[in-house]
């Protein structure tokens, strides 16, 4: 067989056996239909249907660059400076979808600070709840978080385990909740929890502390007022607050006055104390809001009664829309005390937060 010749039968060998492969080769199935994200405007801007369910789900949050300062007394006429960064990340997931018993809603959010010394880097879970129509059952914010738009009130503020329910009328809101209360608001956990506060008091009874929650609310033209009220059922003890807004020239006003009858979970600062400011709008991106507050009888005997003794602060807020969904934010406060072992101060921080 001369070379010719193998060439030859080499290349018929080679062609058959592709003709065999070729008559066995598997064909590739076609690829299934992508079901793209429809958006969801039942609810409001930014929900998307879950793919192959009827839930809508928006995702939100921000991420915080923050700067605090505050002066110190290091000796006797003597006053220094110490200052924090740390930045926060917060992540909030809303689910609703409609049911025969009307909206159906659940809320997450997830947080984290991060400061400079490495501290306060785990998660923490911020809220947590459901909600049916007015019905609320969950962890997170009650009614005493709301405050005025500055940096300069402290109206009170609870995130605790709730259940309740409020109604909507029009412009008009009511609502009331049974609330799992684990400490004081502003007086010392430790201090709480020893019972410091009378025998068979608040500390005495914290692990099955107790209260309820109400409050009206309204808008009314240019005015918004909510009244609300908080009785600690354990301490014996509740706190009433009115606060509200106007649109007044180029700003808006607000005003605050709480009443506590007694060291209790929703408000213990003081017996009485009111607050004021007022945010101006100077340009499209610029607003300056000065701010005000006053408690009278800061003090309190071993019974968690108020005595004697006043403090006030005042301040500046300034905020500042750098761009769209970028804010920085200048916070300068100062204030004075007559509370056991609380001194005159200085504080503030800058703030750069990006929302999305």
């Amino acid at each position: 067989m001369n070379i010719k010749s193998l060439l030859l039968g080499s290349a018929a060998a080679l062609a058959a056996v592709s003709g065999a492969q070729a008559a066995d080769a598997i064909v590739a199935a076609a690829p299934e239909p992508v079901e793209y994200v429809r958006v969801c405007d039942a609810f409001g801007k930014g929900y998307f249907y879950i793919p192959g369910t009827e839930t809508c789900l928006k995702i939100s949050g921000y991420v915080r660059f923050q700067a605090d300062w505050s002066s110190f007394n290091r000796g006797p006429g003597i006053k220094d400076f110490d200052w924090d960064a740390r930045t926060r990340g917060l992540v909030t997931f809303n689910a609703k979808s409609d049911t025969e018993l009307g909206a159906l809603g659940s809320t997450i959010t997830i947080r984290t600070w991060a400061n400079g010394d490495g501290t306060q880097n785990s998660l923490d879970l911020d809220e947590a709840f459901l909600t049916l129509g007015g019905f609320r059952a969950g962890y997170g914010y009650n009614y005493w978080d709301a405050g005025l738009s500055g940096e300069t009130d402290d109206l009170g503020s609870n995130r605790i385990n709730q259940i309740g329910y409020e109604y909507t009328a029009g412009s008009i809101k009511a609502g009331l909740f049974v609330d799992e209360l684990t400490k004081a608001y502003s007086r010392s956990a430790a201090v709480f929890n020893a019972g410091t506060y009378g025998t068979g008091g608040m500390g005495d009874n914290v692990s099955k502390n107790v209260g309820i929650e109400g409050q009206i609310s309204g808008v009314f033209g240019p005015v918004n007022v909510a009244l609300l009220g908080g009785y600690d059922i354990a301490a014996e003890e509740g706190a009433v607050r009115l606060m509200g807004t106007a649109a007044i020239g180029p700003g808006t006003l607000g005003a605050a006055v709480v009443y506590s009858s007694g060291v209790n979970a929703y408000y213990d600062k003081a017996e009485w104390t009111t607050a004021v400011e007022y945010a101006v709008k100077v340009t499209d991106k610029l607003t300056l809001t000065p701010g005000f507050q006053y408690w009278w009888n800061v003090n309190v005997n071993a019974a968690g009664d108020y005595t004697n003794g006043d403090a006030w602060k005042a301040g500046l807020t300034v905020d500042y829309a750098i761009t769209s969904g970028l804010t920085g934010k200048v916070s300068v406060q100062y204030s004075e005390s007559d509370a056991a072992g609380v001194a005159d101060k200085w504080e503030g921080y800058f703030r750069l937060q990006r929302t999305f």
